[in-house]
């Protein structure tokens, strides 16, 4: 499957749906990297926005966003989305280097080019999981800019909706040995039995000293914040109606189920890393981020 991935250019992976918004991330984090004050650099993120007809005339740099930092897409969005991969990336680096972990699994990797540009130690090994066409324009891009792995990197071409977990074993993924696994910007897009499902398989594949980060919504109504002004230049600047991606069902308590399963489970808002790092969004009214949290999980070792 990895060599018929990388026949096709995937582009089609990407141009609607929940795939463009994986664009949208990418060009967020592309303006990141060259802003002075950068909290992440993801050098590879502006040739996938540049790749994709579906996000031509994007910006990728702070020079080329209209507004600055008053845009509420290019500047408070994208400086979420920049906030959040750096708290991500210090969430994944600290399991290996400091917790010992050489197992790292993306869930709906996307446009995630971690495997590449982070410091990852000695024995690391990568699992993208993600659609085939994401992935083949993933491989596209970042064979087309010589992109050299930093860490084993194993893709595992699969639908979320197909037995990508019983395929993660057959790729090389040990569930004796401890893992962290990374969802990021998923969840919202599933409905509540499959939010729940994805969880519970998390719990079942990991061993004990194993460990978790995903976003998740609180909100019982996200209708309530159609006419926030996230959503609403999201809509008329690039023509993303996130809304109308997201699954609008009452999320589930993800973090309290794992709790209950004996993972510790730690929840934050991301303006509490606004205010430890000194930059990225803060509250306002009619706030689409206001229910936002970004939740981390352990479980014990011997569990």
């Amino acid at each position: 499957m990895v060599e018929t991935a990388h026949r096709n250019t995937g582009v089609e992976g990407v141009a609607g749906g929940v795939g463009v918004t994986a664009l949208l991330v990418a060009a967020a984090r592309a303006i990141e990297t060259h802003r002075p004050d950068s909290l992440a650099q993801d050098v590879f993120a502006e040739h996938f926005v540049l790749a994709a007809p579906a996000s031509k005339g994007w910006p990728v740099r702070p020079a080329e966003v209209t507004g600055g930092d008053a845009n509420p897409l290019w500047g408070r969005f994208a400086r979420y989305f920049g906030l959040r991969t750096r708290v991500l990336d210090d969430f994944l680096l600290g399991s290996a280097h400091t917790g010992g972990v050489r197992q790292v699994v993306l869930v709906g990797a996307g446009l995630d080019s971690r495997a590449y540009r982070l410091e990852w130690p000695s024995g690391c090994v990568v699992f993208e999981i993600d659609r085939e066409e994401v992935l083949a324009f993933k491989h596209q891009v970042l064979d087309g800019v010589s992109a050299v792995p930093k860490a084993a990197r194993v893709p595992v071409p699969m639908d979320l909706r197909d037995d990508w977990a019983g395929a993660l074993p057959g790729a090389g993924f040990d569930p004796a040995a401890p893992s962290v696994w990374l969802i990021e910007g998923l969840l919202f897009y599933l409905p509540p039995a499959a939010e729940t499902y994805l969880v519970d398989t998390v719990d079942r594949l990991t061993a004990g000293g194993s460990a978790l980060a995903f976003e998740a919504k609180l909100e019982r109504d996200l209708l309530a914040y159609r006419d926030s002004a996230l959503y609403t230049a999201t809509r008329e600047q690039i023509g993303i109606d996130l809304l109308g991606l997201f699954d609008l069902s009452p999320r589930p308590d993800s973090a309290g189920r794992l709790a209950d399963r004996g993972w510790s489970t730690a929840v934050h808002t991301p303006f509490d890393f606004t205010r430890l790092h000194g930059r990225g969004p803060l509250p306002e009214s009619n706030d689409a981020l206001a229910g936002n949290r970004w939740v981390f999980a352990d479980k014990p070792r011997g569990s």
